[in-house]
């Protein structure tokens, strides 16, 4: 998206690794696209879509375990006693970009806005621009970078950077010759990647490539734009995937667009492809900034129906719905706009958590001090109080769509859970105290899952 930022970040490895949600749901991509989201209704109309989310979520997004309770040698639970089943973590990758951290105006605001982050989110989008990450050749942000990747370490939140190549604003001391622009361009692909590895997994590759050559491209970043210009679009998508991917074969690599219809596919998604027709992406990545009006729901599930036949994860990375009217130069939050944000929001989140080849969105900004074009898009108003849509968003993500259960133990020292995906603890009390232990709730249903108190 076109945000400038004049910070650097990096990320967590909390990450789940690389992985093939439809696989991990256990449904095949033929019985995705013939049956599991034919039954919601392709094309139906935005109640039926709706009407069977929460159904959805029930089987995509939950599943059923047995866990077995290992205490510490010379204790052994009662058959009938209580263990307390709580959920630390989501599975599904709910984020925000994290910005504004420790870059608010205030301290005040500097500890409401990390309090707001870290109660909502476990993902956050650090930003790599590269025009402002290295403004002075080699002598890039990293210490911003590092700062904030400790935070979300200590927070258990996991980090995405933001983008590696992007041609909307040239760095003021690249050169102009092409294939030094390139030579750059690959080598800071390669460097950012491997110094951050196993803190930043996760990693919007090329950003939005579809429409590379638009004028606002073209006078902003003149010489990355006829680099890629002379290299081809094609081949210059490639190569910057093959560099991240050398740089560390393990890492998430995502292609990122704001543009949802073909030309996403024929111009870049079908050029990703090595010459075995195998893909260079991990996920599909998609924006929706929706500053000129609310997708509304058959929009959104017909997005989702176009790239989940590719057989990958999506990210909805950059989702934006505002909260007021703008009048000349100026957009204003107001009562109204904000209950209809919190509507829209809740409606948008809970249709892209119904949908079984979503497993992340991304807020774009958490509040509105420094919002992208001035816009109310913030879940929290320049005062860095929350609006309806934070609130009522917090009350889906750790209220209907979280986990905290009690269970009786067994002859066996065994419980039954069924439960969001996540990160989970147990704890129970014994005459030597609370015993406690994590487990990760996972698709591994038909197995016993082995918990160790102490």
């Amino acid at each position: 998206m076109d945000q400038s930022s004049n910070f650097s970040l990096n990320r967590l490895n909390m990450s789940w690794g690389r992985r093939d949600f439809l696989k991990s749901t256990g449904l095949g991509l033929a019985s995705v696209i013939a049956g599991g989201l034919a039954r919601s209704g392709r094309g139906a109309p935005a109640e039926g879509i709706l009407a069977g989310a929460d159904a959805r979520i029930e089987r995509l997004r939950k599943t059923d375990s047995v866990l077995k309770l290992v205490c510490p040698p010379g204790i052994r639970l009662n058959a009938g006693q209580q263990v307390r089943l709580e959920q630390l973590r989501h599975k599904f990758l709910f984020g925000s970009n994290i910005f504004k951290l420790g870059r608010c105006r205030s301290d005040k605001d500097n500890e409401t806005y990390a309090q707001r982050f870290s109660d909502l989110m476990n993902f956050a989008t650090l930003p790599f621009y590269w025009w402002n990450y290295e403004r002075e050749r080699g002598k890039p942000a990293d210490q911003r970078t590092d700062d904030i990747v400790r935070w979300c370490k200590q927070k258990g939140i996991t980090t995405k950077g933001h983008p590696l190549a992007w041609n909307y604003v040239d760095p003021p001391w690249i050169p102009r010759e092409p294939q030094q622009v390139l030579d750059l361009q690959f080598e800071r692909i390669k460097r950012c990647v491997s110094r951050f590895k196993n803190d930043i997994d996760i990693w919007d590759v090329v950003n939005e490539a579809t429409h590379y050559d638009r004028p606002q491209c073209l006078s902003r970043a003149p010489a990355l734009s006829a680099a890629m210009r002379s290299m081809g679009i094609g081949s210059y998508i490639r190569a910057a995937f093959a560099h991240a991917r050398q740089a560390s074969p393990d890492a998430t690599l995502i292609i990122n667009d704001y543009r949802t219809d073909q030309a996403y596919i024929d111009n870049v998604l079908s050029e990703l492809l090595d010459r075995k027709k195998k893909a260079l992406y991990d996920v599909i990545g998609i924006q929706s900034h929706m500053h000129g009006g609310y997708w509304g729901a058959d929009k959104a599930w017909n997005v989702c129906e176009r790239y989940a036949r590719f057989g990958k994860p999506l990210h909805f990375t950059e989702l934006t719905v505002v909260s007021g009217p703008r009048q000349a130069d100026k957009w204003q939050s107001t009562a109204a706009g904000e209950k209809r944000q919190a509507r829209e929001v809740c409606e948008f989140y809970k249709l892209l958590f119904s949908h079984p080849a979503v497993e992340a969105i991304t807020w774009w900004d958490l509040t509105d001090q420094g919002a992208w074009q001035g816009a109310p898009a913030g879940f929290l108003r320049e005062d860095m109080t929350p609006k309806p849509a934070y609130e009522q968003l917090l009350d889906l993500v750790k209220g209907q769509w979280w986990t905290r259960d009690q269970a009786s133990v067994d002859a066996q020292q065994q419980v039954r859970l069924r439960g969001f995906l996540g990160q989970y603890q147990a704890s129970v009390q014994t005459g030597k105290g609370v015993l406690k232990g994590t487990f990760t709730l996972d698709r591994s249903s038909n197995e016993v899952l082995e918990v160790r108190l102490s």
